[in-house]
């Protein structure tokens, strides 16, 4: 039946050319990326999960994750991690994530109220967790008063832009395995994280012990969706029944499904990733340089968090979204996406150092 809707009737409401550093998903969707739905677009495929797009996807992720690796799409970040933790952890336990965590401050209590889980954020400096913090952790609650921690949770990339090396999430999930937890990664970042080490994405999960993954593609140029990774399919139960009661699974998974294989078949997750850091490494020389600008956090992935006076920050404002990270120390957080470009980061610094100088 043809369409009532002229062609074109929608309407551009936006100036395409605006950058913001306030998130990466600000960004929109990679033109491969755009190219591989208008492939899978047109004629039928089965609803659910049964079109070819997705028989593929689970051979896509192998090839990074290894020959065990069981995946499946979901709409957002949130779910994947509500979803995986559930695939882990016993109803009555706890999950240890630092306390910066997006699960713990990002995520409208949704790991509490839809998974029923009590979450321990624990204090970290750098947004990185450590063994004997996980020793801790696990000493403390010594009875049946407390919520038994069940699993680890780990970021990569940090939601303070930090990385964790291969050898120190092996010994993070050798002392949580030691303990009878599971590991869970939320891998929003993970390809920057990579990209940044140097290593390919097996490295810092499969082969350093993880057993499940909630990996990140909107943040690295997808139009929206993200992947459950069950890594160790022993220690996870569930993962298609939790999927579907928590909403999360698309009617149309073949769009979900096609985003990835365009991502991660070649090698568009590293070039996104790394466009993204090398701006970041950019933006943090030339703040660095600016007189009363202070860089306050070390710059691993494609996060910048930079100290500026609050004159500046106003003055800034017009021009550009601020994502104030700490109020009190006047720090905001800078993220680079895949789009951001020499120019981008130029024009900001630049602003920068002019509202500094305006203040």
């Amino acid at each position: 039946m043809p369409s009532t809707l002229p062609v074109g009737a929608a309407v551009r409401r936006h100036d395409p050319g605006r950058r913001d550093f306030t998130s990466d998903n600000c960004s929109g969707a990679h033109p491969e990326v755009l190219s591989a739905l208008h492939v899978a677009n047109g004629g039928h495929q089965q609803a659910y999960g049964m079109d070819c797009y997705t028989a593929h996807l689970e051979d896509t992720f192998r090839r990074h994750f290894g020959p065990d690796a069981q995946v499946f799409a979901v709409f957002n970040g949130t779910g994947a991690n509500i979803i995986a933790l559930q695939a882990v952890t016993s109803r009555w336990g706890a999950v240890i994530c630092a306390e910066q965590a997006h699960l713990n401050e990002d995520e409208g209590g949704g790991p509490e109220h839809m998974a029923g889980l009590k979450l321990l954020g624990l204090p970290s400096t750098d947004g990185k967790l450590s063994p004997e913090l996980v020793d801790a952790a696990v000493a403390e609650a010594n009875d049946v008063h407390s919520a038994p921690p069940l699993t680890l949770s780990l970021a990569q990339a940090t939601e303070l832009g930090t990385c964790y090396t291969p050898a120190e999430i092996r010994d993070l999930t050798a002392r949580a395995h030691a303990h009878g937890l599971a590991v869970h990664m939320d891998g929003a970042r993970l390809a920057n994280a990579a990209v940044s080490l140097g290593v390919p994405l097996s490295a810092c999960t499969t082969d350093a012990g993880v057993d499940i993954l909630s990996f990140g593609g909107t943040k690295n140029g997808l139009l929206f969706g993200e992947c459950v990774v069950a890594l160790d399919p022993s220690r996870v139960s569930g993962l298609p029944y939790l999927r579907k009661r928590s909403a999360q699974l698309a009617s149309k998974m073949r769009f979900l499904s096609v985003q990835f294989e365009a991502l991660l078949d070649g090698d568009l997750w590293q070039r996104n990733a790394r466009r993204a850091n090398a701006m970041a490494t950019r933006l943090n020389t030339l703040l660095s340089r600016t007189e009363g600008v202070t860089v306050s956090r070390p710059v691993e992935a494609n996060t910048v968090f930079a100290t500026l006076p609050h004159a500046a920050r106003a003055r800034l404002a017009d021009r550009y979204t601020l994502y104030l990270n700490d109020e009190d120390r006047g720090e905001v957080r800078l993220m680079c996406s895949y789009d951001t470009t020499e120019e981008d980061v130029d024009a900001f610094a630049a602003a920068a150092e002019a509202a500094i100088g305006r203040a």
